[in-house]
């Protein structure tokens, strides 16, 4: 069975509480709109139950007019600069090494790169010469849940290859449009931040420390919902698309796609210890949270996570797992996954195997 040995994160440069954000986005962006529209923003920003968050450059830059050539090479020299970090944390703290890695997964959707960021980290630590290679780009949030899912069926089928490394790279903030004041972009910038996590997943038992197996995954595409999330690639930048329907998407879908993820290995909602959900924002999360709280479960780390940390796209809900990480008690088991374009949720479920 493959197994979740290792995850981390680590935060950009820059960390900021949101009454800064608000006062600096009040000056330097509210006050460009109409009165309607700038109450509006400030309503969502100041309701978004988000209390911190960080971004790889200052708020004179996020909340800039820099072209999208511009924002752009800002984002390679971030993601360079966080996957460096992320990775001299992971081999410090893991017990693993460079060249043991037999497949590397690199997942970021707020920027673009060719050749992609692990072409340049190959070049600063000791990684094999044959090691495989698998950007991953257009899966939005699911895309750090992809890439697991991809990592453990990498292993299930190459006997031979012990060990997969996913790192999740984003830089939402340098996807911020100054000029567009539609409720979409409200939303974006009151709840994406910038973030990185990396996890370490093996057929064999951790080296170091606690593991938690990967008892299945599960994917659930919804009909007719291209609409509902993604970019649009516009000459100032990446448009965000986030249709108003995706909460009730969500929660009219929900009860089935928590069937599909758990049936396959005979588990219900009640047998759960930790449902570990990605939190696209408050209204995912409060219909989520409406649908399991009877039974008892919680989406408590998700919450914690936006709260603090805020939306990361496809890192957060490593993020999140990271967070219940040294919760987990022998035999105790866990949903988890990620909601992103297409429109599509993608799972694992989790088990702590140590008896």
């Amino acid at each position: 069975m493959t197994q979740i040995n290792y995850i981390t994160s680590v935060q950009p440069d820059y960390s900021f509480q949101t009454p800064e954000i608000f006062s600096y986005a009040k000056e330097h962006w509210f006050s460009k709109m109409d009165a309607l529209t700038a109450r509006k923003a400030e309503k969502i920003l100041k309701g978004a139950q988000i209390d911190s968050r960080s971004s790889v450059e200052p708020l004179d830059v996020v909340f800039g007019d820099e072209s999208f050539e511009e924002k752009n090479n800002r984002y390679v020299k971030a993601v360079k600069k966080l996957s460096q970090r992320l990775l001299q944390k992971a081999f410090d703290e893991s017990g693993y090494r460079p060249e043991e890695i037999d497949y590397i997964i690199t997942v970021s959707c707020t920027g673009f790169m060719i050749p992609s960021v692990d072409a340049y980290f190959l070049q600063e630590f000791s990684f094999r010469s044959d090691v495989m290679r698998l950007p991953v780009t257009e899966m939005g949030c699911a895309g750090g849940m992809a890439g697991i899912q991809y990592a453990r069926e990498f292993l299930k089928n190459n006997k031979e290859k012990k060990v997969a490394l996913v790192m999740a790279l984003e830089t939402p903030s340098l996807t911020f449009c100054k000029d567009d004041h539609s409720a979409e972009n409200l939303v974006s910038t009151a709840i994406f931040a910038d973030g990185a996590s990396a996890v370490i997943l093996s057929n064999r038992p951790s080296v170091k420390g606690k593991s938690l197996t990967i008892s299945s995954i599960g994917n659930y595409h919804f009909p007719s919902s291209n609409h509902y999330m993604g970019y649009n690639l516009t000459n100032k930048g990446l448009k965000i698309v986030l249709d108003k329907e995706v909460p009730i998407g969500i929660n009219a879908h929900l009860p089935k796609i928590i069937d599909q993820f758990l049936s396959p290995v005979a588990l219900s909602l009640s047998s759960l210890d930790y449902f570990l959900l990605h939190p696209g924002g408050k209204k995912i999360i409060q219909s989520v949270e409406s649908y399991i709280a009877p039974q008892g479960k919680n989406v408590d780390y998700s919450k914690e996570v936006l709260k603090t940390r805020g939306n990361m796209s496809s890192a957060t809900v490593l993020h999140i797992i990271e967070r219940s990480w040294q919760n987990f008690l022998p035999k105790q088991q866990a949903l988890s996954f990620a909601f992103g374009p297409g429109f599509s949720a993608i799972g694992i479920t989790l088990k702590n195997e140590v008896s």
